[in-house]
Parts: C-alpha cells; sequence; structure tokens
C-alpha cells in the first residue's frame, strides 16, 4: 500500500506541477518576481566587491534564497491553504493518504523551485561575466539545491501546521525578512557586526546562499567570506543537521495535526474565513 502511495504521490505532485504551468496567476508567481530580481541585480552591476560584480555575487546567493523560500514558506502556504479547503481531510481518509500527499508537495515544489532556479540563472549567466559555468560548478549547485530541499522543506512543513489561516503566515515573513537582512544574500556578511553573523549562520539561508556562491563564483571570492573560504564542509553539516531535525521533528508534528482535523474543524475555518470576505 505505501508503494502505491508514493506512486500516487508522484504522479499527483508532477500533474499539480503541470497545472502551474498553463495557470496564468502561477505562471506571473515564477516570473514576477523573479523579474523584480533580475531589475535589482542589474542595478547592482557596476558595484564592485573586490574588484568582481556586485550583482554578479548576489545571483547565486539569490538563488540560494530562493530555495529557502521554496522550502520554507512555499511548503508552508501549501498546507494551510490546504487544511483549510479540507484537501488534507480528504487525504487523511485515504489509505496512506498522507504519504501519497506528502510526496506530492515534494515532487511540486521540487519542480517549482527548479523552475524558478532556472528562470533566474539563465539570464543571469548572459547578463554577468565571471560566473563559472564548469562541470564541478553545476554539480556543486546541484548538491547544494538538494540539500538545501531536504533541510527545509520538513521545516516548512512544520511551519504550515502551526497555523490554520493562510492569512497568519505573514508573521513568519518578518523574521524571514531579518534572516535575509543578515545572511549575506545583498552584500557581503563580513560587512555586518560579528554578533549578526554568528546569528545568521544559525540557519539555512546563509549557508545555501553561501553554497551558491562557491558553486558559481570565481575561488578568489571566497576572501570575502567568513574565513576566506567557501566552506563547504561545514555547509553540508549545517544544512544536515536541519534536515535531521525537521525529518525527525516533521513527521510527529503533521500526525498531530492530521488528527485533528475533521469535517467540523474544516467547516468552521471556512465560516470565518467567508466571515472575513463579508
Amino acid at each position: 500500500m505505501k508503494a502505491n502511495a508514493v506512486r500516487a504521490g508522484l504522479q499527483r505532485g508532477w500533474i499539480e506541477f503541470r497545472q502551474t504551468l498553463t495557470t496564468p496567476q502561477d505562471l506571473w508567481g515564477y516570473l514576477f518576481p523573479n523579474v523584480i530580481l533580475l531589475v535589482v541585480m542589474l542595478f547592482q552591476r557596476e558595484s564592485t566587491v573586490a574588484g568582481f560584480s556586485l550583482g554578479a555575487m548576489t545571483l547565486p546567493s539569490v538563488l540560494g534564497m530562493g530555495i529557502a523560500f521554496a522550502g520554507l514558506i512555499s511548503v508552508a502556504q501549501l498546507l494551510v491553504v490546504e487544511r483549510e479547503d479540507g484537501t488534507l481531510l480528504r487525504a487523511k481518509a485515504t489509505p496512506d493518504g498522507m504519504l501519497g500527499y506528502l510526496v506530492g508537495k515534494i515532487v511540486l515544489v521540487g519542480c517549482m523551485s527548479l523552475i524558478s532556479l532556472v528562470i533566474l540563472l539563465v539570464p543571469g549567466l548572459v547578463i554577468f561575466d565571471g560566473l563559472s559555468t564548469g562541470v564541478a560548478a553545476w554539480l556543486t549547485l546541484a548538491w547544494v539545491l538538494v540539500l538545501g530541499l531536504v533541510a527545509t522543506m520538513p521545516i516548512g512543513a512544520i511551519i504550515g501546521s502551526l497555523f490554520s489561516s493562510p492569512r497568519s503566515l505573514g508573521l513568519v515573513m518578518l523574521p524571514m525578512m531579518a534572516l535575509i537582512g543578515i545572511s549575506g544574500i545583498f552584500y557581503p556578511i563580513t560587512d555586518t557586526p560579528e554578533w549578526l553573523q554568528w546569528i545568521a549562520q544559525a540557519f539555512p539561508l546563509y549557508w545555501l546562499g553561501l553554497g551558491m556562491r562557491s558553486a558559481l563564483l570565481p575561488d578568489a571570492m571566497a576572501a570575502v567570506e567568513i574565513g576566506g573560504s567557501w566552506r563547504h564542509l561545514e555547509t553540508v553539516g549545517v544544512l544536515s543537521v536541519w534536515a535531521v531535525i525537521g525529518l525527525v521533528v516533521a513527521p510527529v508534528v503533521l500526525r498531530r495535526m492530521a488528527r485533528r482535523e475533521s469535517g467540523s474543524s474544516v467547516a468552521a475555518r471556512r465560516e470565518k474565513a467567508m466571515q472575513r470576505v463579508r
């Protein structure tokens, strides 16, 4: 039965992803934020860090930020929305339905992350000079992408299980914006106070940005990083710790959330949402 649930989840995730490619609202969601980020990086192109374009340096950092957003925010949003509209309750009511549901979301978010990465990376490689494009660069980009999603998606599921309404997820965006500000995404982290550097290094966002920079930037640019190196072992270690924490805690939290789901709770959330609309 579990194998059937996994196959159903893989199929469902792929179907949902293909639907996003044919829905104008979803296509706008792919294009608009990435176009804005490209414009921001274009304005940074003339500024330099250690003789290297700040725009080119920002590109891989933004790719890492995109992985973090997909794993943390997108997963949380999907879970909360489908909890409110009853999709999660229907999954719970079928044998191994929750397993299939989670596999589907992993496929969906993973594919969405890959598309967003391509939308940014392809024009970025054309616009900015000096970025690495060798085999080693692509291999590093691949393992950072996979490990980053494994580290963040379970945490996103935990976050989503803690909220009963999509509107309350706005509370998560405030600390996320603060982390972006201190994690070296748009300027070198070494320009921030040391105590902020320690805070940033406790979370996956900084390490995803660092991992992507190590893939696409010249080795000489490691000089502006903490410790003057790309710290691949530390990147793998920190992201792996977050992955283990998430994979251990998320199933427990999700099971408890699923046990609380009922027809009456879904109806109550719908009624509450309708009252807001009125």
